[in-house]
């Protein structure tokens, strides 16, 4: 889920600033970005290519309207956060936001916030920052055209993730740029779609285009997009298949980006035994999909045009051990290398993975939440006696070469999706941003390991981040 804020600035917010706790040796120092009561998941950040310096936080909120919306101009070392999109004055323009927030930062420093609306079922609110994340215009909101009846799969699976906001037929909208563009996909009455523009400049963002249906995608869903180095822009999306119960990961490429070829044919990657509503130990309440991602080299270094892909997998498709994996493509999708496994240790659950790529060094970052600690025997790891529930969050790098770096515990608490009593656990996602040789992810933490959660320890659930240099 995802939520809004207001067309406020950040001079008026006093006594706002949240700087980092240092941690124990070997984890990074962890800050607390949201600092508010009530649950705030889902978190989505991004740094400024133009000033790494500047880096935004997003996510929901628990009770109203609105997005947690958290801007550091010190490299993510403190924050000066607000509620955004909330329907209050002045920022009645940005209507009341839901949930299911995404942004992106492009090459001119253009920042693109996406997220539902609580009161509109059928848009998608878009806002544009040039100047860092402290003001915000509105480019939206963008109205989708209702996929054909044939390609509808009304609910899915029967099921929906967000609230139902007066039947909200648009889902899970995900931000992306690169190569002169800014592109969107979402759900759509149970189908994928897709819109792009042009971006020539620091605030030059032309009208966003028609909505494309993508093929083949009738109950595909949780789906990303990605721009490639010519222009190209591809999306993947998991579909559940009824026997046996797992889900195949599909993916369509539109060849020439924002030019007059349309998204092509489907292709299925593969399969995996997590569905789109997985029920796992961490995670039973709202459970979890296998959380495909993408990310595409356009560095101009030894592996430019490299297509990455992350997903979650099971041993079975009841089974709460779940790994994350790799794989990778050299011609644009059309083959793929064998999957290699991310995460080192395999005990526990791992889920709701992120990836995101460094597009001045080629280097990619995944991060997942883990319970490899949780041993259910009360020590380190463990809070409430039972395997497998406890997480923690954790990082990993690869140059590409299908190995990785010893993988780097982040957070530096224990957090329980139980005892935040959220509705939502954790939420369907993690947010990570690569930019610069440092890595920024976000992540639901209730350990209160900075101490300066205002519901207290193992309760409801703020935002974390942390600056990680990754060489």
């Amino acid at each position: 889920m995802r939520r809004r804020g207001s067309f406020v600035s950040l001079v008026a917010l006093m006594g706002l600033v949240v700087t980092a706790v240092p941690a124990r040796a070997g984890v990074p120092g962890n800050v607390n970005v949201s600092q508010m009561k009530n649950n705030q998941t889902e978190a989505a950040i991004a740094v400024d290519p133009t000033n790494p310096q500047n880096v935004v936080a997003a996510s929901n909120l628990e009770h109203n309207y609105g997005l947690m919306l958290g801007v550091s101009h010190d490299g993510g070392t403190s924050f000066v956060r607000r509620s955004f999109a909330n329907g209050t004055y002045p920022a009645r323009s940005f209507g009341k936001a839901c949930c299911d927030a995404t942004m992106s930062w492009d090459q001119y420093g253009n920042l693109f916030l996406v997220w539902l609306d609580a009161s509109e079922a059928t848009i998608i609110r878009v806002a544009l920052s040039v100047d860092g994340g402290d003001t915000w215009t509105q480019i939206g909101p963008y109205a989708p055209t209702p996929p054909p009846a044939a390609a509808i799969a009304r609910g899915l699976t029967g099921r929906t993730r967000e609230p139902d906001h007066r039947g909200s037929s648009v889902d899970q909208p995900t931000v992306t740029t690169g190569g002169g563009a800014v592109w969107m996909v979402w759900n759509n009455r149970g189908s994928m779609q897709a819109v792009g523009a042009s971006v020539s400049g620091l605030g030059a963002v032309s009208t966003l285009g028609a909505t494309q249906d993508i093929p083949s995608t009738k109950g595909c869903s949780f789906g990303d997009v990605v721009v490639g180095p010519t222009g190209q822009v591809a999306q993947v999306c998991t579909k559940d298949t009824g026997s046996p119960k797992i889900a195949e990961i599909r993916m369509n490429v539109d060849p020439d980006g924002l030019g007059p070829e349309p998204f092509g044919q489907v292709s299925v990657l593969g399969t995996t035994n997590v569905q789109q509503f997985e029920p796992i130990l961490p995670q039973r309440n709202r459970t979890v999909d296998s959380e495909t991602g993408l990310a595409w080299d356009r560095s101009g270094g030894p592996n430019t045009g490299r297509l990455y892909l992350v997903y979650t997998d099971s041993l079975s498709p009841t089974s709460s051990k779940t790994d994350i994996f790799m794989r990778s493509s050299d011609d644009g999708g059309a083959t793929w290398t064998d999957r290699v496994r991310v995460n080192a240790v395999r005990a526990g659950a791992q889920f709701l993975p992120r990836i995101a790529l460094d597009q001045t060094t080629g280097l990619v970052a995944i991060g997942w939440y883990d319970c490899q600690n949780d041993h259910g025997d009360h020590r380190f790891g463990d809070t409430d006696g039972i395997e497998n529930t406890d997480a923690m969050y954790y990082m990993t790098e690869t140059d590409g070469s299908g190995t990785f770096i010893p993988e780097i515990r982040v957070s530096k608490g224990v957090s329980n999706a139980a005892d935040a009593n959220n509705g939502i656990d954790y939420g369907d996602y993690s947010g990570l941003a690569f930019q610069s040789g440092v890595a920024h992810p976000a992540w639901s933490d209730n350990s209160n390991s900075t101490g300066d959660n205002p519901n207290g320890k193992l309760h409801q659930f703020d935002v974390y981040t942390a600056s990680v240099p990754l060489t």
